[in-house]
């Protein structure tokens, strides 16, 4: 059995978005590396490449992945029109960078991200890669790279040994910051911190307090 195809970021940026793009298409699984940590990445529409993510993360449905968006705009197409305000105020501030916000899902919106399917996590990364991927083929269903309880990949040896098995390809984006994205859950108030990571948490979750316009 062959392993997944590797390609080098730095050598030619155009051609590894394109390699992304073709592999999400064709159904595939991919490592990538984002602004903060290597990503396990599919389309969120596609429940079998959704499947092989869980199994690859060795977590059950239950810890839904979020989405990888390409800016604002198209993560508010995403969630529930009465709190795409306060995602709006929330991604002009903190959009692009490791900020995670847990909002109710926009009614129709059928993504295999796991449970609760009422809710969505949303991120615009600060990454030239992930936002022309996204561009390109919408959202993209994401995790960090690496087994179910074990330390982020922030190399892209890191995510072939823990989930090489499972994807099609890997993108090399050489030695990233190592830290996971801040998440937010704003579904209700007050708003909680699921996980601190690179932004103030406390800071961030304190702007639920009051309505956001």
């Amino acid at each position: 059995m062959t392993g997944p195809v590797v390609a080098e970021l730095a050598e030619d940026p155009d051609g590894a978005v394109e390699r992304v793009v073709e592999a999400l298409l064709a159904g595939g699984v991919v490592v990538l590396p984002t602004d903060t940590v290597y990503g396990l990445v599919g389309l969120p529409g596609d429940a079998a490449a959704i499947g092989r993510i869980f199994d690859a993360k060795g977590r059950s449905a239950d810890t839904p992945l979020a989405v990888l968006c390409a800016d604002v705009g198209q993560a508010s197409e995403l969630v529930a029109p009465d709190h795409a305000g306060t995602l709006r105020e929330m991604g002009d501030r903190w959009w692009p960078g490791p900020l995670t916000m847990v909002l109710p899902r926009r009614s129709g919106v059928d993504l295999h991200l796991g449970e609760p399917e009422t809710t969505i996590g949303v991120r615009v990364p600060d990454d030239p890669l992930v936002q022309a991927v996204a561009a390109r083929v919408g959202p993209v269903a994401a995790t960090s790279a690496n087994r179910h309880g074990e330390p982020t990949a922030v190399t892209a040896a890191e995510a072939l040994l823990a989930v090489g098995h499972a994807v099609d390809l890997v993108v090399d984006g050489g030695s990233l910051a190592g830290r996971a994205s801040t998440v937010i859950d704003a579904t209700s108030t007050p708003w909680r911190v699921l996980r601190e990571g690179p932004l103030p948490a406390a800071e961030i979750s304190r702007q639920g307090e009051v309505p956001l316009l």
